[in-house]
């Protein structure tokens, strides 16, 4: 009886840890009696397989289900139960998320996945925490579709930007978010930072598309299209006099021009949503404050009106400049900041990318090469992207200079990189020291930027410089946000 608790507890765990991060592997690995470590999900048929043997021997797994809130052993029955149905349906859930994308807009029916409500109930769950998890369960399979297949990449920094993600949608510890705020994540608000060009706005969607949807068993369909839950504005496209209107609405009449009433991202944005506000450190400090007051009140009004409109979804913003900088400069509202920060993540440069990982480049070309021509191309772009560029090609425009590079390969043949950047990097360092612009720590900073360049290794760079690992890795750290 003992070994069939510590499994459900282990069980448990593998339930609720996060499927992007280190620890999984080493639970299944656990579970099984593997003596050598594995590679994710690699004998999931094997696991499963386990666990319908252990709640076979338990006789009634149903009798657990009702009594788990006063025992934690049955809570763990409970959790592995959950484990068994989720993925018996999950492919089930793919289905409807590929099935989702392609109608868009309108919530697609989802007769199997109130097949799973029903097996729920099966196993001793209510209505009504089975209509719950089964809106978890398609929630969890749309984090793991739009994080795994829009931010791919093997270095340790996107490992690590998926992990983030994934706990940013479900908290550090699912069990929290399962049990307690499954509806009440809109106070959670997310900054992503980053330079421009490197994934932010895929990163925002994976969030925003991975929200929490009631499931409806009477219409057998989620509440709505994860299409529709999550909408994006881009803050610096719009001038300072219209900015408020796009995100608040204006009633007709309110300006000159303001012929008809408009509803802004915020009126738009569903109870189930999330908005996603790109540049955000491009808005003046008055549009700064009009936003606060919403993060903080969860009310706006339109332009011209005293309508209160209460706003229920949840915030991601984004910016590729410094808020420290701008926060200092006083650009940048202090208080604002504390409201927007609940989250914090930093989309990894392309170049960092590469510099932990040098095959990063070719397994990301590949990735958008198939991507961009719909199928397995026969292009060399891998070869050429690495015959026309030096090898410490710094990528300013990072992933997206990166997708235009292959499609310019693609019409001419050849991507000579960008020449600006290029002759920047090239002529740097002997040229300033020539007019003697640097000062002793920005030119040890190049110095060994410029040898780890050459080596891929702190540990040498510490070695030619005389200076301790730690203190080069901050030095090239610094010395690549600044190209």
């Amino acid at each position: 009886m003992s070994e069939q608790k510590d499994f459900f507890r282990m069980m448990a765990k593998a339930a609720f840890s996060n499927p992007f991060g280190s620890e999984r592997p080493e639970i299944d690995r656990l579970i099984l009696g593997e003596s050598e470590p594995m590679r994710e999900f690699e004998h999931m048929e094997d696991l499963i397989e386990r666990l319908d043997a252990h709640l076979l021997e338990l006789g009634n797994p149903k009798r657990f289900v009702g009594k788990r809130e006063k025992d934690p052993d049955a809570e763990a029955v409970a959790v592995s139960i959950l484990f068994k149905v989720f993925h018996e349906y999950k492919d089930s859930f793919d289905r409807l998320i590929e099935k989702q994308i392609s109608v868009g807009d309108e919530s697609c029916r989802a007769p199997d996945a109130f097949e799973c409500m029903r097996k729920l109930q099966e196993y001793g769950f209510k209505k009504k925490e089975a209509c719950r998890y089964t809106g978890i369960f398609y929630q969890i399979r749309r984090a793991f579709y739009f994080i795994s297949k829009g931010l791919i990449g093997e270095s340790s920094s996107m490992r690590k930007l998926r992990t983030r993600l994934w706990d940013n949608v479900f908290t550090h510890d699912i069990a929290w978010y399962v049990h307690d705020l499954w509806d009440r994540m809109e106070d959670f608000s997310t900054l992503l930072l980053g330079e421009t060009g490197t994934g932010k706005g895929a990163a925002a969607a994976a969030i925003g598309r991975a929200g929490f949807i009631p499931f409806d068993p009477q219409r057998q369909k989620f509440e709505e299209s994860f299409t529709s839950a999550f909408v994006a504005i881009n803050l610096s496209q719009y001038p300072e006099t219209l900015i408020e209107s796009e995100l608040f609405g204006h009633r007709r009449g309110s300006f000159t021009g303001a012929v008809d009433e408009h509803d802004g991202i915020f009126a738009r944005c569903s109870p189930h949503g999330s908005i996603f506000l790109d540049e955000i450190g491009d808005v003046s400090v008055p549009v700064q404050i009009k936003l606060l007051q919403v993060l903080q009140d969860r009310t706006f009004s339109p332009v011209g009106s005293h309508d209160v409109i209460r706003f229920e979804g949840r915030v991601i913003a984004a910016t590729n400049k410094s808020l420290d900088n701008l926060r200092r400069e006083g650009n940048f509202r202090d208080d604002f900041f504390y409201r927007l920060c609940s989250d914090v993540i930093t989309v990894p440069c392309l170049r960092e990318r590469i510099r932990e990982m040098p095959r990063e480049l070719d397994l990301l070309t590949n990735h958008l090469l198939r991507r961009i021509t719909g199928g397995e191309p026969r292009i060399p772009a891998v070869e050429l992207l690495n015959s026309n560029l030096r090898k410490e090609y710094p990528w300013p425009g990072n992933v997206r200079e990166l997708e235009q590079a292959i499609r310019r390969i693609i019409l001419t043949g050849s991507y000579e990189g960008d020449g600006k950047a290029c002759g920047q990097r090239a002529n740097s360092l002997a040229q300033t020291l020539e007019v003697g612009g640097l000062t002793a720590k920005e030119l040890v900073e190049k110095y060994c930027f410029d040898l780890y360049q050459a080596s891929g290794s702190y540990g040498e760079v510490a070695r030619r410089t005389g200076l301790d690992w730690r203190t080069v890795k901050k030095y090239v750290i610094e010395q690549s946000e600044k190209i």
